[in-house]
């Protein structure tokens, strides 16, 4: 479907403030990372170097400007794609980006999508079946799976499907016997993997990953399903259902193939949302079972006060909810007929 002018200006209107605000948030976290009680340079030279040795990196890492001028330095390299080196590995943050968020995204995929396919009929048929039995399990089933804290159900996981019952792999990617054989091609375990025809590893691989995707899609699932649920109920109480009851449509095509169809956009932004949210958010659980992705770098770098890293990674995070946005805004403006003008 084309987009009108209206369209595209509203667009460029949204850029110009996600523009805006991620502006903000780098400015935000940097200030925050300077005036932290973390001492990147001791992390570099270690607690038993010299006063001179620690005043010459002070000076190599620009912290004897201002802090303005430190910022200007930092833009300025972001301009030409630098995000600085790494306290923490040494490597440019860029290219630590790129080498741990695909088990991020390896593990938030698998995720939203057990998420989203559980998700979605349990909330269309709570709606369906409302203030029914069905309707108040799922319910149940929602909030606990908002309310539960995500490191609690991981350890109970592990103990309970890998160390009892040994369903499942334990932490990490794959077994340590096995870590390093296949030759990193995308960075994407499962795919590299099949890349080389090694199902040994795929196999292996996929019984590491199902444990934390699950928990992590059960806490999406409690979301999405609740999501579903309103937006049906909406739907279903709207006078063009009674008439299509009244014409004596079976209760399937009601509630299929004319309230769900209303909210398909809506669903989508919230999947969307959901998927980077998880992207961004599984920090506990990647600490949990020693996952080498995303937020486990993150972490890492809070906790050695490395700003390089965190503002990279925070960066990257506004960046996935701004391009989410700018997607579900494009997705409701071609398939919405109330936003066409």
């Amino acid at each position: 479907m084309k987009l009108t002018k209206s369209h595209w200006r509203r667009l460029r209107s949204r850029t110009v403030q996600v523009a805006i605000t991620l502006f903000g948030l780098l400015l935000l976290t940097f200030f925050i990372g300077r005036v932290m009680p973390l001492d990147p340079v001791l992390a570099i030279v270690g607690p038993d170097a010299d006063h001179n040795t620690y005043q010459q990196v002070y000076h190599q890492l620009g912290f004897d400007k201002p802090l303005w001028v430190q910022f200007g330095i930092y833009l300025q390299g972001l301009l030409h794609g630098n995000l600085g080196l790494a306290l923490l590995t040494g490597q440019p943050v860029i290219n630590d980006i790129l080498r741990v968020f695909p088990a991020t995204v390896e593990l938030a995929t698998l995720a939203i999508v057990i998420g989203t396919g559980l998700g979605v009929p349990l909330g269309v048929w709570a709606a369906a079946r409302r203030n029914s039995v069905i309707d108040y399990l799922v319910r149940i089933i929602s909030l606990a799976g908002y309310s539960t804290p995500i490191f609690w159900v991981g350890m109970v996981g592990l103990l309970l499907f890998y160390a009892h019952l040994g369903w499942v792999g334990g932490a990490g990617r794959v077994d340590f016997s096995l870590d390093g054989i296949v030759p990193r091609s995308t960075g994407f375990l499962l795919i590299d993997a099949l890349l080389v025809g090694d199902f040994t590893v795929f196999s292996n691989a996929l019984n590491h990953l199902i444990l934390p995707a699950s928990l992590l899609g059960f806490h999406s699932l409690a979301y999405i399903s609740r999501m579903t649920r309103s937006f049906m109920l909406a739907q279903l109480s709207q006078e063009f259902i009674l008439t299509a009851r009244v014409k004596g449509l079976s209760e399937w095509q009601v509630i299929w193939q004319h309230a769900f169809r209303n909210i398909l956009v809506q669903l989508l932004t919230v999947v969307a949302l959901a998927y980077g949210s998880l992207l961004e958010g599984a920090v506990l659980i990647e600490t949990v079972f020693s996952w080498p992705g995303f937020g486990s770098y993150l972490t890492g770098s809070l906790m050695l006060g490395d700003m390089n890293a965190v503002m990279g990674c925070v960066l990257v995070v506004g960046l996935i909810f701004v391009l989410l946005n700018l997607l579900s805004d494009l997705l409701y403006q071609v398939f919405d007929p109330r936003t066409k003008v």
